[in-house]
């Protein structure tokens, strides 16, 4: 997995997003992965559900699904616990 796979979602539309998946399949990509955090999951969610069920519906599906949490210090120094998720779509 190389980091051109790697999509990280934030703010953006989600078919924004789905067009950079779109773009990485084209250019010869097996496998790629979306990562988010926090707020950003559903959105994950979404361009996962996009990508799979109409813009390239019978050629990518998800292959794995990873949620987890994350410890990050703020800026007043407590630690607080964000839940992250990693969706991998591979061509079938």
């Amino acid at each position: 997995m190389t980091k051109e796979n790697i999509i990280f979602i934030g703010n953006k539309p989600a078919t924004a997003y789905v067009m950079a998946c779109v773009t990485q399949f084209n250019n010869e990509a097996k496998t790629i992965v979306l990562k988010a955090r926090g707020r950003a999951i559903s959105r994950t969610v979404d361009v996962a559900e996009i990508l799979c069920k109409r813009f390239m519906k019978d050629i990518v599906k998800v292959t794995n699904i990873q949620i987890s949490t994350e410890q990050l210090e703020n800026s007043e120094g407590n630690v607080l616990n964000l839940s992250a998720i990693e969706i991998t779509i591979s061509k079938i």
